[in-house]
């Protein structure tokens, strides 16, 4: 749940109150139905005074209190925003809540949403952080998408079990793009080991976009043990080839067309990590099939889209 979740006021303690007409039995008791689904239950609070849309009470000063509150009821994911700072450092608000996070919320996973203005990759694991956001916010278009994965890239050794790099939430089905620009988009996200949030009304989204979320081979690349984020490895003009290794030596590797127009595109098993030499089995992500390839794997890419392949030496 993101920001608005709350009344617009404190309790008589002080307590984070649940929206009374939104939640009429409370945050506990949605958690617990969530968690009957096998669901997880995220939500939202800010690092000031006043969430960012100033509707609700931020968690600054608040901050063991809020965290004890979320844990009664069961959160399992805390978005911990950056608006209305009352002219304090981020260091020491984020701090503040790292503490709480500590000492009262070792249960639940803690996003830090500073949108990469101090370099967040740098310092957040060490104060908790599971994942740290790396760029503004998203938007659902295509410059805005290319210019996040492009953000997060240079931070991509920092990511690892336990923390990772955030180029913020899926925009896959909201409508701005293009089947193959949101095929980009997952293949992208799931490379870079990004936290994958759907961020469109699942109630009502289309079989393309189901197609895409539920590619279980493709969500397998960004779930696997090794925890190693992808990148950016070649780049002609556009025509550019994202690799990162898997467990078992594998390889994943993204064949991504940022032109307007058809073209081929080779990578070379120097810029992702395999001998020269080498014999593989390559398996098409998005074709659900399999082929051999040696020395360097090519495919004509259509405009905008991509070719998502996992690579397993012979």
């Amino acid at each position: 749940m993101d920001d608005c979740w709350a009344e617009l006021n404190r309790d008589y303690q002080g307590n984070l109150v649940p929206n009374k007409r939104t939640f009429p039995s409370g945050i506990k008791a949605l958690a617990d139905y969530v968690h009957a689904k096998g669901l997880k239950l995220g939500i939202y609070s800010d690092a000031g005074t006043q969430t960012c849309t100033k509707q609700m009470p931020g968690s600054l000063d608040h901050e063991e209190q809020d965290v004890r509150t979320f844990a009664s009821w069961g959160v399992d994911y805390l978005k911990y925003d950056n608006c209305n700072d009352a002219g304090r450092s981020v260091r020491e608000r984020y701090t503040r809540i790292s503490n709480a996070m500590k000492k009262y919320g070792k249960n639940i996973f803690f996003s830090i949403c500073e949108w990469g203005i101090e370099n967040p990759a740098t310092w957040a694991r060490g104060m908790g952080g599971n994942s740290w956001r790396t760029t503004a916010d998203i938007a659902d278009n295509w410059d805005s998408m290319t210019s996040r994965a492009d953000q997060n890239d240079r931070w991509a050794s920092y990511a690892g079990p336990g923390g990772w790099n955030d180029p913020d939430m899926l925009e896959v089905g909201n409508g701005g793009m293009s089947e193959a620009e949101y095929r980009s988009h997952f293949s992208i996200w799931a490379l870079a080991k990004a936290p994958l949030l759907i961020g469109c009304d699942v109630r009502s989204m289309s079989p393309q976009t189901k197609n895409i979320i539920s590619n279980w081979e493709v969500v397998a690349v960004n779930q696997d043990r090794l925890g190693v984020q992808g990148k950016k490895v070649q780049s002609d003009a556009g025509l550019e080839v994202w690799a990162g290794p898997l467990s078992g030596n594998r390889k994943a590797v993204v064949l991504w067309n940022r032109q307007g127009y058809q073209a081929t595109i080779t990578a070379h098993w120097s810029n992702v990590g395999l001998p020269a030499s080498a014999s593989v089995t390559a398996r098409d992500l998005w074709a659900h099939s399999s082929f051999s390839a040696q020395g360097k794997l090519s495919a004509s890419v259509a405009p905008h889209d991509c070719k998502m392949y996992i690579l397993t030496p012979k």
